[in-house]
């Protein structure tokens, strides 16, 4: 049976970031509704919106304090509703981002736990240790240990992977299983169309007296993803979670972020006879070639270049491994890496051809604002913009094997996932039109993109992801067969196949020109970047350059 998600072209929205309505220097949902028509020319027909429930933003939303609410910054539930209504009539589908591993420590339920030692909702959460002394060696995503002190003063602690006020929720309690259900639905009555099911992987934790074994035997927190990433556990109370969802809302997306998971897993989380997820997200498409890293200092915030092998091998490895079982997903950058433009490409050619190679595959486009327009990193100027103790250390680091502080902080702007984050650049005037009051997030604009000075410029990148996602929408690349062709690193070329249609992308991932010997018989243009000649049977590509041609029939 086809469902809608099946050929879904999603954008994912920033939501503080994309358009502020009100002029506080905070996107909002009357923004993004205002937006609308932008994103229908554009050619998706999904969002998906980080985070818009009422938060401390600790962690820019995901630290959740009330599940059932709009945060105040974003609007009011009116709006929300306004935005899902006013999205259908465009024919474009609402997915929202759902944290359930973890709450903000504002949230009625730990607030409750660490009051009362005797609350129901102690056991909402993970609290172990005794006398002052941690479970184990466990260390946090954000820096130091797992093991937060109970404010209560118990002597116990409570767990948390990611910030000290972001504690993880007690998956093992059947009622926190069946409290976030019930979340989940009260969205999906609300005409929602899907979930991006936030660190799934992590509810399940292994023994907790179990420390990691350290080379040193010490007992310095180390981050021990074994014991708290796709777990057996993590299934068998998804499927729960997801049997009951597909049961009541049975055209749902339900979008897995399955950062660390092999491919394997990926067939686990997405196989239908496991009844859980639709498709998952993987962080493990683009390996970094670490040969040029400067060993003196941290690699943390090195900039480094893309494994070209590597990345053409886990391209064809999750092709091949989830056909006939699911559809990959498919993106160049997220919220939380930097973005395409800042660390991937040279050159706005480069960018195309990239988009071009990744997005015709076969798979679910997941596109993040502003990609479209070659958007790069902000570039910030002092550590404290970056709100990450991590970046701390890094400078620190550099300092110390010579480097200045400002190109400690240049590096860092180029590969954290902060600077990626910046306002929607909509004119050219002050702000970008995104806000005329000062933005919530503030730095250097390394590009001149914006979306008035594309719109007319027939070769922009804005048009040309236009003309992407019109192609995308073809049987041929929806439903086509994959295969990747046999070439050196300097060039991935693929060919799609359905019922006796046939195109081929190829790509050139070199900065000088190339000629690839590729199949007889195509012929027909359908999208370019770049420039390339053909001749018989040989394609010679500029730096960086790409087409699609497809195969004459006759």
């Amino acid at each position: 049976m086809a469902h809608w998600y099946d050929n879904a072209i999603i954008y994912q929205i920033y939501p503080k970031s994309f358009q502020d309505s009100n002029n506080d220097g905070i996107g909002d949902l009357n923004g993004i509704t205002k937006r609308i028509s932008y994103l229908k020319k554009l050619g998706v027909n999904a969002v998906w919106l980080n985070p818009i429930f009422v938060s401390p933003q600790v962690d820019n939303g995901y630290d959740v304090s009330n599940y059932f609410a709009i945060d105040p910054h974003m609007g009011t539930m009116e709006d929300m509703e306004n935005l899902i209504e006013k999205f259908h009539e465009a024919g474009i589908k609402v997915i929202m981002d759902f944290v359930l591993n973890h709450t903000s420590d504002q949230h009625p339920w730990f607030q409750d736990a660490i009051s009362n030692p005797d609350s129901i909702y102690r056991d909402y959460y993970i609290f172990a240790g005794k006398d002052g002394k941690r479970p184990n060696n466990w260390g946090s995503f954000f820096g130091g240990s797992v093991w937060e002190e109970d404010p209560a003063g118990t002597g116990e602690f409570y767990f948390h992977l990611f910030d000290k006020k972001m504690p993880d929720l007690n998956w093992n309690n059947y009622e926190v299983r069946h409290a976030m259900l019930e979340i989940a639905e009260y969205w999906l009555e609300k005409g929602i169309d899907g979930l991006r099911l936030d660190a799934f992987i992590h509810i399940a934790k292994a023994d907790l007296r179990q420390s990691f074994p350290n080379e040193d035997g010490s007992d310095e927190p180390v981050i021990a993803e074994p014991f708290f990433a796709n777990l057996p556990q993590v299934q068998e109370w998804m499927r729960a979670f997801c049997q009951q969802i597909k049961q009541d809302y049975p055209e749902t997306l339900l979008l897995g972020e399955a950062a660390s998971a092999s491919v394997n897993l990926a067939v686990d989380y997405t196989a239908k006879r496991n009844e859980l997820m639709d498709s998952v997200v993987t962080f493990r498409y683009f390996t970094e070639d670490d040969s040029k890293l400067d060993p003196s200092f941290s690699a943390q915030y090195q900039p480094k270049e893309l494994d070209l092998v590597a990345f053409k091998q886990n391209q064809a490895i999750w092709q091949q491994t989830l056909a006939g079982v699911s559809q990959p997903t498919l993106y160049l950058s997220n919220h939380d890496m930097a973005r395409t433009r800042t660390r991937l490409t040279k050159n706005d050619t480069q960018a195309k051809s990239l988009a071009m190679l990744m997005y015709l595959q076969r798979g679910i486009p997941i596109i993040y604002y502003g990609e479209e327009l070659g958007m790069q990193n902000l570039e910030f100027d002092s550590a404290e913009q970056f709100a990450d103790q991590t970046v701390d250390s890094f400078i620190k680091s550099a300092i110390k094997a010579g480097k200045t502080k400002e190109e400690a902080i240049k590096m860092a702007s180029l590969v954290h996932k902060l600077p990626a984050r910046g306002p929607m650049p909509w004119t050219d005037e002050e702000n970008g039109g995104f806000s005329k009051a000062t933005p919530w997030i503030v730095g250097k604009k390394v590009d001149t993109a914006s979306v008035d000075s594309e719109e007319a410029d027939d070769n922009s990148m804005l048009n040309f992801y236009r003309q992407l996602l019109k192609l995308k929408q073809t049987e041929l690349f929806e439903q086509g067969s994959y295969y990747l062709l046999t070439t050196d690193k300097n060039s991935y070329i693929y060919q799609r196949d359905n019922q006796g249609d046939s195109a081929i992308v190829a790509v050139s991932l070199s900065p000088e020109k190339l000629t690839v010997d590729l199949p007889e018989g195509y012929d027909q243009e359908l999208l370019a970047a770049g420039s390339y000649n053909k001749t018989d049977n040989k394609l010679t590509l500029m730096p960086y350059s790409g087409v699609v041609l497809r195969k004459g029939k006759g």
